[in-house]
């Protein structure tokens, strides 16, 4: 059975002087400020804006988690935890230029090269990561 996510952004003005607010309707989970600004220029903590990158790399960072769990506990080592941050780098002229996948696993009963390569084979395998497509993936995953 197929699933669909809805999120919608109302936008208001121009690229460069105008802002929107994007919300996650299919949770309800949070409505953000969105503006070229925090996108080109980047954004701290305490601005209370995201950017189109960051929301993708929520999407990214969860979906390769839920694919690397699941390859684990194919293998026979399912994972005690996993922390994985998704940083989606864009650059204003070329647009998203890759995601880099940086984990941390507690993983009993796993050999550092089964789990290498059974992050390898997640970090390929997982949807966004396939929607990526065309853009470096890079993957930085420790045992803890």
């Amino acid at each position: 059975m197929a699933v669909t996510s809805e999120a919608t952004t109302v936008w208001h003005g121009d690229l460069t002087s105008g802002a929107g607010t994007v919300t996650l309707d299919s949770s309800g989970a949070a409505s953000m400020a969105v503006h070229w600004k925090a996108r080109s220029e980047g954004v701290t903590g305490s601005d209370a804006v995201s950017t189109p990158e960051e929301l993708l790399g929520a999407a990214h960072a969860s979906c390769f988690s839920m694919a690397f769990a699941n390859a684990l506990a194919e293998a026979g080592t399912p994972p005690e935890s996993l922390q994985t941050t998704a940083a989606v780098t864009f650059d204003p002229a070329e647009g998203i230029t890759g995601s880099h996948l940086l984990v941390s696993a507690i993983v009993p009963g796993i050999d550092e090269a089964a789990f290498q390569r059974i992050a390898e084979e997640a970090k390929a395998g997982c949807p966004v990561s396939r929607a990526l497509a065309g853009v470096p993936i890079t993957l930085e995953a420790s045992l803890a």
